[in-house]
């Protein structure tokens, strides 16, 4: 453990690089940054730094090599898995001062910006000359572009356009030892190893990310939104397996339950119905020559399934109401409980409706409530916990409910993450997927870029055999 001498001297060369205004290492500010979105699990780091360009970061990281020092890089700390969690202490290396974009480059369908740049100001930087940053994950109006290549991000849209390494091409980074690298570039294939594809997911492992480069896709033409209302939970999962099959790729398609429902609607006062059992946001976009007959054979899909009701946005303005009930979804679910724990699983389709009723009854198997809000098109589920984390009883039924709803989800054919990473939440369930053999060359990987195990440690990988 690092003395209190020793810390102070560790701040002071911090303050060096960065400035005094730019290191928080007051135990009362430090409160702040102990843990990200996922808050069961809380570690105080030694300091917090705020950079503003890649060389601070890159003389903290090599201050941090000198001394022996971890050193976790965190964006928005909206993570849902604890990635920004400094669980060894160590040092903070906060991006959300990095916030420039760099470069706009609409020739080459290009944008470059800092890490911390927020999400939705990429789409900002480009929308009057007609085109956007594709991926948008809820919290697309704080996440940072960083954080977002760190956890390789989805959201609502990404049923249709992909992920976040879909849409990068090329990262700036300062590895675990200190030097500067670019991974790939503008170009959209480079030759020899994916390095940017294994960089993109890699949850801050394997170093520090200060600039991406990232491509812009065209703004659709048109779009047609619609939300609707089933009686059923198991008609609404239908209803996303029949678009699908129909050969019809929607935009987006998310499905919110009665609980999170109610609570959007008391938030917000939309209208929206409150017996309703489950409803569909599905959006269609593209070329607008054929998109009102592509709009028919869904509406037709979801009446096959019993929708009692249905509402098509009819301009701008209805459409972001119906995007606000899905994205402030989880924001809402605060009226409910003081404290919510956000799972990320995916499973097969096919397999929503029995993995949802059974979600349901872990729920009252484990004594608390679970509302459910998720990208239904991809099977990418987010059941979120209700409860009080200022009861020790009830933490530990959270646990054991997100234990059965993870292990649940690997026997139905799915996976332990879509899209919100390890981090420290789900380190051991890798196990669920993976034989030692497995782990230990993913660990090889890991290793050759950061031997000494520094940058992030305690994410991603279980407790290895054989190790301390």
């Amino acid at each position: 453990m690092i003395t209190q001498t020793a810390s102070e001297s560790l701040v002071r060369d911090l303050e060096r690089i960065v400035g005094a205004d730019a290191v928080l290492c007051d135990p009362f500010e430090l409160l702040v940054y102990e843990c990200d979105a996922y808050t069961i699990e809380k570690a105080v780091p030694q300091a917090v730094v705020f950079p503003t360009e890649t060389e601070q970061v890159q003389q903290v990281v090599q201050l941090c090599n000198r001394l022996g020092v971890p050193f976790v890089p965190r964006g928005a700390g909206t993570g849902l898995s604890g990635g920004a969690l400094a669980k060894q202490g160590g040092v903070v290396i906060c991006t959300s001062r990095m916030t420039r974009i760099l470069e706009v480059d609409i020739p080459n369908r290009r944008i470059t910006a800092q890490a911390g740049a927020i999400n939705l100001d990429l789409t900002k930087a480009v929308k009057a000359q007609g085109y956007h940053y594709a991926p948008d994950p809820s919290s697309q109006m704080v996440s940072t572009i960083g954080g977002n290549v760190a956890e390789n991000a989805g959201g609502p849209h990404t049923l249709k356009y992909g992920v976040t390494v879909n849409h990068i091409t090329g990262l700036e980074v300062v590895l675990p030892d200190g030097e500067v690298a670019w991974l790939g570039g503008k170009c959209e294939q480079s030759l020899g190893y994916d390095l940017v594809g294994v960089f993109t997911g890699s949850e801050g492992t394997l170093g520090i990310l200060t600039t991406v480069i990232a491509k812009l896709t065209p703004l659709p033409q048109g779009w047609r939104t619609m939300l609707a209302v089933y009686p059923r939970l198991e008609e609404a999962c239908q209803t996303v397996s029949d678009i699908i099959a129909a050969g019809i790729v929607p935009a987006a398609m998310e499905m919110i339950d009665r609980t999170t429902l109610q609570a959007v609607e008391a938030a917000f006062r939309f209208g929206f119905p409150q017996d309703a059992d489950a409803v569909l946001v599905i959006e269609l976009d593209g070329l607008e020559a054929g998109l009102d007959r592509q709009m028919q054979r869904v509406l037709d899909i979801c009446r096959a399934n019993g929708a009692e009701e249905i509402r098509l946005a009819r301009d701008e303005e209805e459409r972001t109401r119906l995007w606000t009930a899905r994205k402030k979804a989880v924001g809402s679910l605060g009226r409910l409980a003081p404290s919510t724990v956000t799972q990320d699983t995916v499973v097969p389709r096919s397999k929503l409706p029995q993995v949802l009723r059974r979600i349901m009854e872990i729920g009252q198997e484990h004594g608390v409530r679970i509302a459910n809000v998720f990208h239904a098109g991809d099977g990418s589920l987010h059941p979120i916990v209700l409860f009080d984390e200022r009861d020790p009883e009830e933490v530990r039924r959270v646990r054991a409910a997100n234990d059965a709803i993870v292990k649940l989800c690997v026997q139905m054919g799915g996976s332990i993450t879509g899209e919100h990473g390890v981090g420290v939440e789900k380190a051991e369930y890798m196990r669920l997927l993976y034989s030692e053999t497995d782990l230990k060359a993913m660990r090889l990987v890991h290793d050759a870029f950061d031997p000494q195990d520094l940058c992030n440690p305690g994410k991603i990988f279980p407790h290895m055999e054989g190790a301390e």
